[in-house]
């Protein structure tokens, strides 16, 4: 059993239907049929959407991405219109809300990878390969790779993992042409995140995209970058300074969420029934400060 530990009621905001409650993100429709989506302060782990909150992680998360679309845009075109709250809309959504072009959504996860780790690091020593593709011998945790490398994955339901898959799936699914520009952009988007980061002091080890088709007005299909970009609920980022492949890594994300959860200190059993439990204080307010200094590292404005 996984999922959300209390799943939330949609706001009810005039002139916006509630379309979907996401693990992070609600998504509401507009008049105008644009797609208004609000960043929660919720936090996933180990396919669970916990009880417990992150103050400001919704914001941070926003904003962040707001950033990096502008560092993108020479490359592909983001689906933000706006970022203007809508009428009657509470508060508390203010740097939290953006209006988005309604796409028609690639139905893969397009995820680039230019350090072994995680599920890659998985298959890499069960196979040596990840996705299908061949790696050399001799690699550990936190590996550089050779090159960035294309790992598609299908798009899971909350409370479920995502799967990896070759290529040659994506390109059964989408056509052989949006499979070969799917590939092209998210490597050519990681690899400006990735150089970015860098001289920022912090290493994208890896990420994922979600990509949608836009029709313009001469009914022309163009892609264009969606949801969050670059951030730490999307990405794997880790301190240069810190850095040590055959180990895992320290890391700016949730990682001290799940070392609470994984801990005596938690009292909870990953593989039960059971949902995870309430989240104290003082792990609430380290990974609200690792998400920040993020922020602040990879944007270098100070968060207020």
């Amino acid at each position: 059993m996984t999922g959300f530990v209390e799943k939330p009621e949609p706001v009810q905001v005039p002139g916006l239907v509630h379309v979907h409650t996401g693990k992070v993100r609600d998504l509401y429709r507009n008049e105008a049929g644009d797609l208004v989506m609000v960043a929660s302060d919720r936090v996933s782990a180990y396919d669970w959407v916990l009880p417990t909150e992150i103050p400001d992680k919704g914001r941070v998360l926003t904003q962040l991405s707001l950033w990096w679309f502008d560092q993108l845009a020479d490359l592909v075109p983001g689906h933000v219109l706006s970022t203007e709250l809508p009428p009657g809309a509470p508060a508390d959504w203010a740097g939290r809300t953006v209006v988005c072009r309604s796409l028609r959504m690639v139905p893969v996860e397009c995820v680039a990878r230019g350090y072994l780790t995680g599920s890659g690091l998985t298959e890499y020593r069960e196979t040596r390969t990840v996705c299908g593709l061949a790696l050399p011998e001799g690699l550990e945790d936190g590996s550089e790779l050779p090159a960035p490398i294309f790992t598609p994955a299908t798009k899971a339901e909350v409370g479920e993992h995502d799967e990896n898959v070759p290529y040659e799936e994506v390109a059964r699914r989408v056509g052989a042409d949006t499979a070969a520009e799917l590939r092209q952009l998210t490597l050519a988007v990681y690899s400006r995140g990735r150089d970015i980061a860098r001289e920022r002091g912090i290493i994208l080890a890896d990420t994922k995209f979600e990509f949608g088709w836009w029709t313009d007005e001469d009914g022309r299909e163009r892609l264009m970058l969606a949801d969050e970009v670059l951030t730490p609920d999307s990405s794997r980022f880790w301190p240069v300074d810190q850095w040590e492949p055959g180990r895992s890594q320290p890391s700016f994300d949730k990682q001290i969420v799940r070392d609470w959860l994984t801990s005596p200190a938690a009292g909870w059993d990953r593989g039960g029934e059971v949902p995870p439990p309430e989240l104290p204080a003082e792990v609430v307010e380290r990974t609200r400060a690792r998400y920040i200094e993020a922020y602040e590292l990879l944007t270098g404005t100070r968060w207020s």
